[in-house]
């Protein structure tokens, strides 16, 4: 066995090594140092051939390395994490671990399970010749673990889980062309060059993350360094960029760009706080757990349900496309199957304007928000509808609140108790409010695990959690509900369902606290499904979601205490349908029972139907006939790639690749081969029945109508540019200018990126209310405030294009010689709103 060290020189002190067992270093772990007798974690077993020493680390009195150096041992072995050090060569060591052995396709899966996984999830690179062997098609990929490259097992770990995700990865394996971002770190081209090495047919043992790992710290500053970190945390950072770099305008069925919800920014995203009282239409009651939480392992992070907007109303999912050439054939199904115009306003507002209209006349005209999408909110966004009810008049209030993962209480004894009182017990609530999560579970079951959890402490399985998560929560005492109709305090219920289910469910098990003085983890076994977990009990009964039951596809584990510890990571492959566990850079098969007996922490759910399997073979089927057809159509790539790996990929989205118009935007044009793929008549025709959108394209062209508008947008901004420089330069050269105006910067910065078309929309109306204040009935500039001097006609000017307010003045004034003070000049400086 080779061992390199981190900078790649080899190790050569490994033929001082005794033999020793990864069992027998699980047992030395249970043991304490030999010199102090502290106990673990992160004690350190010396590997020296006939030296049994085990001493403890830096964290106590560090008794393994004065143990190597007294004794000249070079190597030693965190029993915790089982990394290796060398003394000698001062550096972390890897050892090169044996080839993953293939499983015989005799003993796969079952024969239902083959179809499943080669039909529904065909993730594959191409060879250099464009086609693979059927010993190649089967040949399991994936397994190529990631070297540590300093306290980095959380992030190997999530990235591990991640790459798992068939939908996820086939996306970055497929549809390529679509990686496009001109936003730094651009983090999405690492990524997907992490997952091409990792799912290479000549994938090497392990690969080195470091371009991303690099990303990540431009992104998030709290991953500089190596200090130990959350792997909930690094998913949310992670996944928010890539759909930062990767979202595009939300579009309607007819084109249009919707303006019904907000931007789907993700790094606007709240974390959902369970204490925070309810008021009116605007709430928070998904979380029902309560203090704070962060230390998760190598650090864990507060883990509260994610929230992406809060609105009324269901976020639409607005899929996208797939890849193709229109010159390449349908073989490859096989083996993957406006700019807004000027605003006009008065010059100048009459002497009436008072601070309070500019304030209402901004709310009327704020800047145009979009929707967003990417192939992230595709993949892990659902939504969640809640409700509070105040129990005096019943009234109900409900929001909408989209989700990327849900972070899940772990249940105690007496919480146990009280969901498990549910099966027989209404919740005290008026109007139909209750939980139903138990209500399929038998009396047998029940009367079974109460007998285990005498002897062996409460049984918390995932739907437990799932029921603590989604229970009503009474509002009363210091948490009352303001009730808008009754207009005071009430007692009330708040309660939360699922209104649309993911296509892939991420759930985070709250195993960490951090309180005032301390930290802890809960270390309770919570026993989770690898198949069938049913969502039902949980959906709103408002949902369209028509597949509720999910199955595993990979979880993550901790090993460790709220300070210190490793992260690894389960995962079946989709390939050969059989369980790996990611350690870093070792990659070993393991029995789906190891799973399910795993300390799991963060758990990924992918939805199963049977149905979506078999359109996905008549598709196959169709292509197979070959049927000569008159017409070809053009359809998304990324659509596609949703059909191939969704359960339900949704209408087809062609405005992916087209403009409003019907036409390819004239910015799209040039990559339009990798947004597009080439279908017969018949395969498009069974699409187009089955699943509706559209529209259907049969011709490509170039939009006339969109290059016209961007000529247009191009001439508007550099007028506007212009014209600003000329003013500018017109009131930098004047002396004594009688009126000096105030703009906010923030306003000007948006515009300024708009102009250097940095920005494809406009600003919206000038909003000087933030550098505005109001004293004695008069509007002033506020103290502090970040605003820029301009003249009398750079704020006509762009008020007229524009419109918005207040106008802030400084206004000269100059008095006439004063006989006491010989002929010398007073000015006097006020703020005067018009």
């Amino acid at each position: 066995i080779d061992a390199m060290s981190d900078n790649g020189d080899l190790c050569l002190h490994l033929d001082s090594i005794g033999e020793v067992t990864k069992e027998e270093l699980i047992q030395k772990s249970k043991g304490t140092c030999q010199s102090c007798g502290v106990g673990g974690p992160n004690l350190w077993a010396c590997l020296q051939c006939d030296c049994h020493y085990v001493g403890c680390g830096e964290s106590f009195s560090d008794h393994s390395t004065i143990h190597a150096q007294a004794k000249k041992h070079n190597l030693t072995v965190n029993l915790t994490t089982f990394r290796v050090w060398c003394y000698f060569c001062e550096r972390e060591v890897f050892l090169e671990p044996k080839p993953v052995t293939p499983v015989s396709l005799a003993h796969r899966c079952k024969p239902h399970e083959q179809v499943k996984s080669s039909d529904s999830v065909p993730i594959a690179v191409a060879d250099e010749e464009g086609s693979e062997s059927e010993e190649d098609e089967f040949k399991p990929r994936g397994l190529t673990g990631m070297k540590n490259i300093g306290n980095s097992c959380y992030m190997n770990a999530a990235l591990q889980a991640l790459s798992n995700c068939p939908p996820l990865t086939q996306f970055f394996l497929d549809c390529s062309g679509l990686v496009r971002t001109d936003k730094k770190p651009a983090l999405c081209k690492s990524y997907q060059k992490l997952i091409s090495e990792l799912w290479h047919k000549k994938r090497p043992s392990y690969v080195v993350p470091t371009n991303l790992f690099h990303g990540i710290k431009l992104v998030n500053p709290m991953f500089r360094g190596y200090a130990q970190q959350d792997t909930q945390e690094f998913l949310r950072c992670l996944m928010d960029q890539l759909h930062e770099e990767l979202k595009e305008p939300l579009t309607d069925c007819s084109g249009a760009i919707s303006d019904v919800l907000p931007d789907h920014n993700l790094d606007n995203r709240n974390h959902i706080d369970g204490d925070r009282s309810p008021s009116e239409d605007e709430f928070l009651s998904c979380d029902s757990g309560s203090g704070s939480e962060r230390g998760d392992g190598e650090r864990a992070g507060e883990a509260e349900l994610l929230i992406q907007d809060e609105c009324v109303g269901v976020r639409r999912n607005g899929g996208i496309s797939e890849k193709e050439s229109p010159t390449r054939s349908v073989q490859e199904l096989h083996s993957r199957l406006s700019s807004s115009p000027p605003r006009s306003s008065p010059l100048r507002a009459g002497p009436t304007y008072t601070f309070k209209r500019a304030q209402m006349l901004l709310s009327t005209k704020k800047k145009k928000q979009s929707r967003f999408r990417s192939v992230i909110s595709d993949i892990f966004d659902g939504s969640i509808l809640s409700l509070v009810q105040c129990l005096t008049c019943d009234r109900v209030s409900t929001t909408v609140e989209t989700f990327q993962d849900l972070s899940l209480p772990i249940p105690g004894k007496e919480d146990l108790a009280k969901l498990h009182s549910s099966i027989h017990q209404s919740a005290p609530v008026k109007a139909g409010v209750c939980t139903d999560a138990y209500a399929t579970q038998g009396w047998i079951s029940y009367i079974m695990e109460s007998i285990r959890s005498w002897f062996w402490g409460p049984m918390v399985t995932l739907e437990d959690c799932l029921a603590a998560f989604f229970a009503a929560d009474e509002l009363k005492g210091d948490n009352m509900y303001s009730c808008e109709r009754c207009k005071k305090l009430r007692n009330g219920v708040k309660y939360c369902k699922v209104l649309r289910l993911p296509e892939i469910l991420c759930v985070h098990l709250k195993r960490f606290r951090h309180e005032v003085m301390y930290s802890f983890k809960i270390n309770s076994h919570v026993s989770f499904p690898l198949e069938g977990l049913d969502l039902k009990p949980f959906l709103a009964k408002e949902s369209a979601s028509q597949i509720t039951t999910y199955d595993l596809l990979s979880v993550i584990c901790h090993h460790g205490t709220a300070g210190s510890g490793h992260y690894i990571a389960y995962c079946q492959n989709v390939i050969n349908g059989q369980w790996y566990e990611f350690d870093d850079q070792y990659v070993t098969e393991v029995h789906e029972t190891v799973v399910q007996n795993a300390e799991a922490y963060v758990l990924f759910y992918r939805k199963s139907s049977e149905e979506s399997v078999r359109e996905r073979q008549k598709v196959v089927a169709l292509a197979n006939l070959k049927e000569p057809s008159l017409l070809q159509f053009y359809i998304s790539r990324e659509w596609l790639n949703k059909f191939n790996t969704f359960t339900e990929p949704g209408p087809i989205t062609n405005h992916t690749f087209l403009c409003q118009h019907g036409g390819i935007p004239p910015t799209k044009y040039h990559y339009v081969d990798d947004l597009i793929v080439i279908l017969p008549q018949n395969v498009w025709e069974y699409l187009y029945n089955r699943f509706g959108g559209g529209p259907a394209v049969n011709h490509l062209y170039v939009c006339a109508i969109c290059q016209v508008e961007i000529e247009t947008l191009a001439k508007r901004r550099k007028l506007e540019i212009d014209t600003f420089i000329k003013l500018n330069k017109e009131f930098q050269a004047e002396e004594a200018p009688t009126v000096i105006l105030c703009i906010s910067m923030q306003w000007f910065r948006e515009w300024e990126n708009f102009v250097k078309g940095k920005d494809n929309e406009p600003p919206g109306p000038i909003e000087n209310s933030k550098i505005a204040v109001m004293k004695g009935g008069h509007i002033q500039l506020k103290q502090g405030a970040d605003y820029g001097q301009i003249s009398e006609e750079t704020w006509l000017y762009l008020l007229s294009i524009y419109g918005g307010g207040p106008e802030i003045a400084v206004r000269q004034t100059i008095s006439p010689p004063d006989n006491d003070t010989h002929g010398e000049r007073k000015i006097e400086a006020e703020t005067r709103a018009l």
